[in-house]
């Protein structure tokens, strides 16, 4: 069959046992001890060919409607084992010519026009707030945490992410600032209560836009922090600063251009804007058919040749480039942690094969950021060369110190 022929093919680095609809076991791989051995068992033909043909979507489909079950390990380990190979492999057969069309038809899935982006927005994030309640921070962020040490808590790793980000921003009180993308509000309100900027956040959210502004209310910061719902194109007047987190991966291959060249336009001579995204570590290529689907309609992660590419094309300058590597593996480690003991309460709110659809999507892009080349890109952009300082060093609270041997010459 065609499934035993691709995963024949692209099993090469640990183990992955198969058990057929008519019980017959097959195990792929030798099995070098980096991985766990899990074993799923397919209990309907009709995922045979699914699956070869779209390993990705044939298998997510499957094992949200209970046509695979795992037998053992659980779907954290398929996937290690599944992503770590396909990425050193590569898919074969069927897959491959299906994945060569995808890519070929990126511009068309991410024609991310206004109306197309609000509606792929509202797919995702317009969930109930109660399921990301289940998983995140009290700050509801929803992106890559900063772990600036091994033994940091989601809390304090997405507070270090913050800070982070505000350094490289360079704040001063009184400036204006606009947050792209500016989910449930929490950076907004943590730079303009920490560091006395004023902020403007724009989403396509409706659902956050709602607790964003009534988070300000609370806080006291309406003043000083404004939530509209807006596109990014839609944005007049100008700012001193101009962040973006975890919002150009929704931008659209189409529309890099569209975006920076906006970038461009509203931030002030003497201005910063940083850029945080997702991002892929090798070449272009299409988006996971089941993220893409189910998941994130109209998303896409760069390869960093894309996204600089249309940087040079705006006319902007890049000041720096920092790529976080495992940080977000970390962070989705602790999402699934929290969602699993919590799911008996998201089947509540929905049900039990959307959770398995979670279950996989956390457990995915973990794997994906662990031994899959996804990683998070943070570029930092200006009009002129002497926007930032010439050194990293204002990036860090602890001095860098010389070595005793240096310092003493």
């Amino acid at each position: 069959m065609m499934l035993d022929a691709l995963l024949k093919t692209v099993i090469r680095h640990g183990r992955l046992t198969v058990i057929g609809p008519d019980g017959t076991s097959r195990t792929y791989g030798a099995g070098d001890g980096s991985v766990s051995h899990p074993a799923i068992r397919i209990h309907h033909r009709s995922v045979l060919l699914r699956a070869a043909i779209d390993p990705s979507l044939g298998f997510a489909e499957a094992y949200m409607d209970g046509r695979i079950t795992i037998e053992r390990g659980d779907v954290y380990d398929v996937c290690m084992v599944v992503v770590r190979n396909f990425e050193l492999v590569g898919l074969s057969g069927l897959a491959r010519l299906k994945s060569a069309l995808r890519g070929w038809l990126r511009p068309f899935e991410q024609r991310n026009l206004a109306r197309a982006s609000r509606r792929n927005v509202a797919h995702h994030y317009d969930l109930s707030g109660a399921l990301y309640d289940l998983f995140l921070d009290a700050d509801r962020q929803y992106s890559c945490a900063y772990f600036t040490r091994p033994d940091m808590t989601l809390e304090q790793a997405q507070a270090a992410k913050k800070a982070h980000i505000a350094r490289k921003l360079r704040l001063e009180p009184g400036m204006r600032v606009l947050d792209i993308g500016s989910g449930w509000g929490g950076l907004a309100l943590t730079l303009a209560r920490d560091y006395g900027a004023d902020v403007t956040g724009i989403t396509l959210s409706t659902e956050q836009l709602a607790l964003a502004r009534q988070r300000a209310a609370q806080a006291g910061l309406a003043d000083r922090v404004k939530f509209e719902l807006m596109d990014y194109r839609h944005v007049g007047q100008s700012f001193d600063r101009i962040v973006s987190v975890g919002m150009f991966e929704h931008v659209g291959i189409g529309f890099y251009d569209t975006y920076f060249n906006k970038l461009r336009t509203l931030l002030k001579p003497d201005g910063v804007a940083m850029v945080h995204t997702i991002g892929r570590a090798g070449p272009p290529g299409p988006t996971n058919s089941f993220i893409a689907k189910y998941i994130f309609p109209g998303g896409y992660t760069p390869a960093l040749s894309e996204m600089m590419a249309a940087v040079e094309r705006s006319g902007l300058i890049a000041a720096d480039v920092e790529i976080l590597r495992l940080h977000y593996a970390e962070t989705l480690k602790e999402w699934r942690r929290r969602f699993l003991a919590n799911r008996d309460r998201a089947e509540a709110l929905y049900d039990r094969r959307f959770c398995r659809m979670w279950e996989l999507y956390l457990a995915a892009c973990e794997a994906s950021f662990r031994v899959g080349g996804q990683v998070v890109f943070q570029v930092q952009l200006g009009h002129e060369l002497a926007s930032l300082p010439v050194t990293r060093h204002y990036l860090y609270p602890q001095p860098v110190e010389m070595p005793p041997r240096m310092a003493a010459q």
